[in-house]
């Protein structure tokens, strides 16, 4: 049992590796090893990772893709895509190649707010609440003006600013609700930067008004957060073509696929089983993007979840119809992404990855993931309602099953060349090394529990 330790972020890098080591593996120095040998060899390079959080022994590597043929509103993308499953990014590109030919991605950007709220509980008159915080308007902004100056020279700040009754769920709760545009910034810092102001506006405009009115004075302030559910932050992607130009060589007809598709649409639709899975590998394309473009993802799911579950009851987060002989497939979803501050001017594969992108603002970036999470769910729906979805999936777990095998190159090129026309299964990708090796597979599975 690993003991306990204080002030340990106060101790050195290099103390926190040792204590770690010592208290948590039986090889302390092969553990010492293998965490310095993911530095990275520039030491101004990994100074910077070492302060983006707090008690940094290492780093952690997600492979970094690139998916080509992405066209968006008729200029040509190649997406940075960072994501550690197999076949992620040969599905986008294969949906990229395949809708390029036939008009590619149209994006539109339908809106950019953001909200934030002030949580706080006040018992007295919620009518005389709701005048004074309206009367207080431009109290409100003024006191914030220092922290919007430079955010309203770029176009943005705060745009609305109401009270919110919610004490029929819970005695005295209210909210400020505040709606704001942050410009190509995610804009988290200025939001709860300016929430937190509009309180103390807010306890001091109760302090001073209420007695005068004769109402209640005490307020307790809960908290002061932005939400990451955006429902007016909203993006959508969209692709269609005329039915006939389905055809891409499955042995399933347009019209059948078509048919097909639409029913595995519908099952999302109403089954959320099969809508968590469905939205799950859209998120596989949108969370590679993010990630590689230095946003957070967590955040992004999370808005996209709650989104999926707006008309009471979780489901897709795409749809598709056929109008007069045309196909259309298209996502909606709220997407909050910066293209300036935190990581996207520090760290040096963010940076690329947004010169990749010919360096987007945050709308322009927002349709290009919006773009990989329709064109990834394509590639998914598109296995699942023909060829099915373990083909494609399990030939790029192949390298990883040889990888765990540490296959030879030369046996690697074997192998691949074997279950060229076969669905891999891992217990037949061993016996199949086995055999190869001319080793017994029972011996050697028995070795290998």
């Amino acid at each position: 049992m690993s003991g306990t330790v204080k002030g340990f972020s106060k101790l050195s890098k290099e103390a926190k590796i040792e204590w770690l080591a010592n208290q948590h593996f039986k090889n302390p120095e092969k553990a010492i090893e293998l965490l310095k040998s993911y530095w990275h060899e520039d030491a101004k390079v990994q100074k910077l990772h070492d302060d983006f959080i707090e008690n940094t022994i290492s780093n952690y590597y997600l492979p970094f893709g690139i998916a080509p043929n992405f066209l968006i509103n008729g200029k040509m993308y190649t997406l940075p895509m960072a994501i550690e499953e197999s076949s992620v990014v040969a599905a986008a590109s294969k949906a990229a190649s395949f809708w390029k030919s036939r008009g590619g991605f149209k994006t539109t950007v339908i809106s950019t707010l953001k909200i934030g709220h002030v949580h706080f509980i006040y018992n007295g008159n919620a009518d005389w609440l709701r005048g004074m915080v309206e009367s207080n308007q431009s109290k409100f902004l003024e006191d914030c003006s220092d922290i919007t100056a430079n955010m309203r020279n770029r176009g943005g700040g705060i745009i609305e600013l109401v009270l919110i009754d919610r004490s029929d769920a819970e005695p005295g709760y209210f909210q400020i609700q505040v709606k704001f545009e942050t410009c190509d910034s995610m804009g988290a810092n200025f939001i709860n930067s300016c929430l937190e102001q509009i309180a103390k506006t807010l306890r001091g405009l109760i302090s001073s008004e209420a007695p005068l009115a004769g109402e209640n004075q005490d307020v307790q302030i809960v908290m002061c957060i932005l939400s990451n559910y955006t429902p007016e932050c909203i993006v959508r992607a969209e692709v269609s073509c005329p039915i006939e130009e389905l055809e891409d060589g499955s042995g399933v007809s347009p019209s059948e696929f078509v048919e097909k598709f639409q029913r595995a649409v519908r099952i999302a639709q109403i089954e959320r089983y099969r809508a968590t899975t469905h939205n799950k590998g859209i998120f596989n394309g949108i969370d590679a993007v993010v990630i590689a473009t230095g946003n957070d993802f967590r955040a992004v799911e999370a808005a996209g979840h709650t989104y999926a579950s707006r008309n009471g009851r979780y489901q897709s987060l795409t749809d598709c119809a056929v109008k007069e002989g045309r196909f259309y497939f298209w996502i909606e979803l709220p997407l909050a992404l910066g293209t300036v501050g935190g990581l996207t001017s520090l760290h040096p594969l963010v940076k690329l990855a947004h010169e990749m992108l010919g360096n987007p603002n945050a709308e322009e970036l927002m349709m290009i993931v919006a773009a990989s999470g329709l064109a990834q769910n394509f590639g998914a729906l598109r296995a699942l309602v023909t060829t099915g979805i373990q083909k494609g999936h399990m030939k790029m777990h192949l390298f990883n099953i040889l990888n765990q095998l540490e296959a030879t190159d030369q046996e690697r090129e074997t192998m691949v060349r074997f279950f060229s026309d076969k669905v891999v299964a891992h217990n037949e990708v061993v016996r199949k090394f086995c055999e190869l090796r001319g080793i017994s597979y029972e011996s050697f599975v028995g070795r290998n529990r």
